[in-house]
């Protein structure tokens, strides 16, 4: 893939992980969970904004960034147009941060060692996007089930 192709599938997810958070009609919803879904859609969704404002807006782009994974899984009752706004900025971050890099970038190793061995940027890349993606069908399960 290039890296054309990563951003119009980022740009694409991000816009419907957007569009995912939009429809909650309770916004005291994002954070429900029950004994059968553990992660609440407002957790998975500061996961994948810090998931992606690190490995491709701090590590790919230079933008900086400090990660708090811990509130990512336990922080509560981020108001939605807070997370709303952060999507946005994450897709300005994560556009521009592909946008500044080579092509030939693709195939060089990605700066860490994630999974405990190199791995090039366009594998990394793939991962994030299948990640992304797992995520984005979690959510709008848990939106579908959860916001009554």
């Amino acid at each position: 893939m290039s890296l054309k192709d990563f951003i119009q599938l980022f740009e694409r997810d991000i816009e419907k992980l957007k569009q995912e958070i939009l429809a909650y009609s309770n916004e005291d919803n994002l954070w429900k969970t029950d004994y059968k879904i553990t992660n609440s859609a407002g957790n998975l969704c500061l996961h994948l904004i810090g998931n992606m404002s690190n490995y491709v807006g701090k590590e790919m782009g230079g933008f900086d960034y400090l990660r708090d994974r811990e509130f990512e899984f336990a922080g509560k009752n981020v108001p939605k147009s807070e997370l709303l706004d952060r999507l946005e900025k994450l897709q300005q971050v994560v556009t521009a941060s592909l946008e500044g890099l080579d092509e030939s970038m693709l195939e060089r190793d990605y700066p860490l060692e994630v999974f405990g061995g190199k791995m090039s940027h366009n594998f990394f890349l793939i991962h994030l996007f299948g990640h992304f993606s797992y995520h984005l069908g979690q959510i709008n399960y848990h939106r579908r089930l959860l916001d009554k």
